[in-house]
């Protein structure tokens, strides 16, 4: 049996509709909202008309009938231009509606899953902690049933959490304790928080090195009563629903990671043309070009990796390896092959005004967030049979 990586008409289609949304539409704005450090929302609107948001999920809830390669498709030609607006879709999607989509009642679903499909509501995932980060099972928010009003009563707080606090945010997926194992272990659980809830407290945007046009901030909940059916999926189980949330977070990471590579590739072949030095353009010099050929090698080969992953997802097929591996090598080449697209630029590449410099700033995130490089490698080892 031979094996075709080629995307089918319809993904190959879809493709090329939003390479030419991010070159024609985000290339040309996304620079300002950058530098006032803005929220897109002009940009974040066009994107959900074009059904972006909806990409994975089903007609009935008004999704487009896609799948995770499909989005990861929308991610990777988006992060080639600009990574703010990819992170948004990206955080909007797998963290924000998917949780609702994979662990909702159906009463949960067809609230909240039109709207997020739609772009016209995000949602965020409250997951992170001041205290508690790659050791997700150490979160310190509680919740506590109060059997008179039927309503969970939550403390906490939450932070470094995307798309949080913009002005079409309806929700935060919040892990919580809920009780405790009879040897005293966490039983965590997960629960709806809709925006705007008494005690639900969104602070100032953070001010960040990069991902600067995207939402990002610390959240703090105080005595906030939401009714018990917000709880989402099973009581006791949200630890382990967002680890299976964050392993298919992975593969949309990698291929935003992958687009930022593939864009730094792009933007230093294009300069390398143009610029001139000693009488001739500098990509005449085989310095150069090696430079550009290792780039290149290590874009295509993310590209792979994170597509591989994803094909196994839509299979229905174990993937956590796969994630893992997509994940920490497509962000080790977005650093790297931003750190290179740097060099060729040379000044320039120190200047806001060159895409490059955005691409600098913005790779080194994709080492940290949605798993650390060095969590990564520990869940590959775990796969080999290892324990950690």
């Amino acid at each position: 049996m031979s094996l075709d990586h080629r995307l089918t008409p319809e993904h190959e289609e879809l493709r090329r509709t939003v390479e030419e949304f991010a070159h024609d539409v985000v290339a040309p704005k996304i620079g300002e909202y950058y530098e006032r450090h803005e929220f897109p929302y002009e940009i974040v609107r066009e994107m959900g008309r074009m059904g972006l948001f909806g990409l994975p999920f089903p007609e009935e809830y008004g999704g487009m009938g896609g799948d995770y390669l499909a989005l990861g498709l929308a991610l990777e030609e988006l992060a080639r231009v600009d990574s703010s607006v990819a992170i948004t879709l990206e955080a909007g999607v797998s963290l924000g509606a998917m949780p609702v989509f994979r662990f909702g009642t159906e009463e949960q679903k067809r609230q909240w899953l039109p709207a997020l499909c739609s772009g016209e509501t995000l949602g965020a995932f409250g997951l992170t902690e001041p205290e508690c980060g790659s050791d997700a099972g150490g979160t310190r928010t509680t919740a506590r049933l109060d059997e008179a009003t039927g309503e969970w009563v939550i403390n906490g707080t939450k932070c470094f959490i995307t798309n949080s606090g913009t002005d079409i945010t309806g929700l935060v997926t919040v892990t919580a304790v809920t009780g405790r194992t009879a040897d005293g272990k966490p039983l965590i659980s997960t629960i709806i928080v809709p925006s705007g809830t008494p005690g639900f407290t969104v602070a100032a945007p953070y001010s960040k090195v990069g991902w600067n046009a995207s939402d990002t901030r610390e959240l703090s909940f105080s005595e906030v009563r939401v009714p018990a059916a917000n709880l989402l999926g099973e009581q006791g189980r949200g630890y382990a629903q967002f680890l299976q949330i964050l392993d298919e977070g992975r593969i949309a990471i990698s291929a935003l990671a992958t687009g930022l590579a593939q864009g730094c590739v792009d933007e230093s072949v294009a300069y390398a043309r143009t610029r001139r030095a000693f009488g001739r353009p500098i990509g005449d010099n085989q310095a150069i070009q090696f430079k550009l050929a290792d780039m290149e090698m290590k874009a295509h080969t993310a590209r792979v990796s994170w597509r591989d992953a994803a094909s196994r997802l839509v299979r229905d097929e174990p993937f956590k390896k796969q994630a893992a591996i997509a994940k920490l090598y497509s962000s080790t080449v977005a650093v790297d092959n931003a750190r290179e697209a740097t060099q060729i630029h040379g000044g320039y590449g120190f200047m806001n005004e060159y895409p490059v410099a955005r691409m600098w700033r913005d790779s080194k995130i994709l080492e940290i967030g949605e798993g650390t490089s060095e969590v990564q490698r520990m869940l590959i080892a775990r796969e080999l049979g290892f324990a950690s």
